[in-house]
């Protein structure tokens, strides 16, 4: 997983600062995460072609993190995949819904979060920014 989630996100470095923590991701990283929440991925074949992190929230809902699908494999409906077990993780822990950040550089992205569903609630800066970047 830690794998294909840098190589999704690695194209993403030039379109965004600062850069993608999720480029720092390593197998015992994503391994933690995944004892603290859960996740899933996507195969085609034997090969895994996307992954999702997610982790339960106090205010009663799923955090979806980490959402990775690389270039060669977009715009096959993975990510939307994805999303949907995402959603029935939450629906099968009783939780009331999911939520998760996105750069606002990243238009694609808000695209795709926009179109299941997701709405806009609040913004923020990374630290030493002054702008909103997320």
């Amino acid at each position: 997983m830690a794998e294909v989630i840098r190589e999704a996100f690695a194209n993403l470095s030039a379109d965004v600062d600062p850069l993608p923590s999720a480029l720092r991701e390593t197998a015992p990283s994503v391994e933690a995460q995944l004892a603290q929440g859960g996740g899933a991925v996507a195969e085609i074949g034997r090969r895994v072609v996307g992954a999702v992190i997610w982790r339960q929230e106090e205010a009663g809902s799923l955090y979806v993190g980490r959402l990775a699908v690389p270039p060669a494999w977009r715009g096959r409906g993975i990510a939307r995949a994805l999303l949907a077990a995402a959603e029935e993780e939450a629906r099968r822990r009783g939780l009331s819904g999911l939520h998760l950040g996105t750069r606002l550089a990243l238009e694609d992205n808000l695209r795709l979060f926009q179109g299941q569903g997701f709405v806009e609630t609040t913004m923020h800066a990374h630290e030493g920014f002054a702008a909103p970047t997320w």
